[in-house]
């Protein structure tokens, strides 16, 4: 989970996004972060998400992010 924490830091190092249930509601990933953190996250795991797991419901925080990950077939 680290590894997520510091991708996320990096988009957007303002935040901390460890003390967040719901990044969208916080103000913390707009829909423009969501499509760089996608990029970065297919960059660096090499995968692909799908246009259809790009929902809110899939970037509310770090454990769906990570659930999402675990789809793909990534263990953090």
């Amino acid at each position: 989970m680290n590894k997520l924490i510091n991708i996320l830091s990096e988009l957007r190092p303002e935040f901390d996004f460890e003390s967040s249930q719901d990044f969208i509601i916080d103000g913390l990933l707009d829909s423009f972060d969501m499509i760089t953190l996608v990029s970065e996250l297919d960059n660096i795991f090499s995968i692909s998400i799908d246009g259809t797991d790009i929902i809110p419901e899939n970037f509310k925080n770090l454990k769906t992010i990570e659930n999402l990950l675990v789809k793909k077939g990534i263990i953090l």
